[in-house]
């Protein structure tokens, strides 16, 4: 007989630690090889966000694969650098519209949610980079120059920043 899977289970099953600034939990699970320009091949991870916490809105140099494993669904806001706005949902109802993969490309300002977000609702995620993440491109959003830029969507601008 299986059981119902909590947070604090896939914590403790993935050794997850908190994402810096950005929010959330994680753990590397590969990287590839080294490059000639220090960064790895690639990266994958495997994350977790409840209901209580977000992916603070950033962006990165190379396109980002997120894959919806377990959970609510991940809804995210994606601020394209031609000024378009996106709100794509990683999820089970693949047949409602949601994805169990989202590639978000290079220079796209992305934020997530657990959404809707009752108490106790969470996510699994895992996120896939070619070539891998470094700290060092990673880019923490300002909300008020992402506001200027799109003040459509200010307000969820506003609940995806952290300092």
């Amino acid at each position: 007989m299986s059981r119902t899977l909590t947070p604090a289970d896939l914590i403790a099953h993935y050794g997850l630690e908190p994402i810096p600034r950005e929010g959330g939990l994680f753990r590397e699970t590969w990287a590839g090889p080294a490059r000639a320009d220090g960064r790895p091949e690639g990266t994958a991870i495997v994350g977790l966000l409840t209901a209580d916490d977000y992916s603070a809105l950033h962006r990165l140099p190379t396109d980002e694969i997120w894959h919806f494993y377990l959970g609510d669904p991940l809804e995210f806001l994606l601020l394209a650098p031609d000024g378009t706005t996106r709100t794509p949902v990683l999820g089970p109802d693949l047949l409602g519209g949601q994805h169990i993969q989202l590639t978000v490309p290079a220079g796209t300002w992305m934020g997530a949610r657990v959404a809707p977000a009752p108490p106790g609702a969470w996510t699994l995620f895992g996120c896939t980079l070619a070539p891998g993440f470094t700290f060092a491109g990673y880019e923490h959003g300002n909300a008020a120059h992402l506001t200027a830029r799109y003040p459509s969507e200010a307000a969820r601008i506003t609940e995806l920043c952290r300092p």
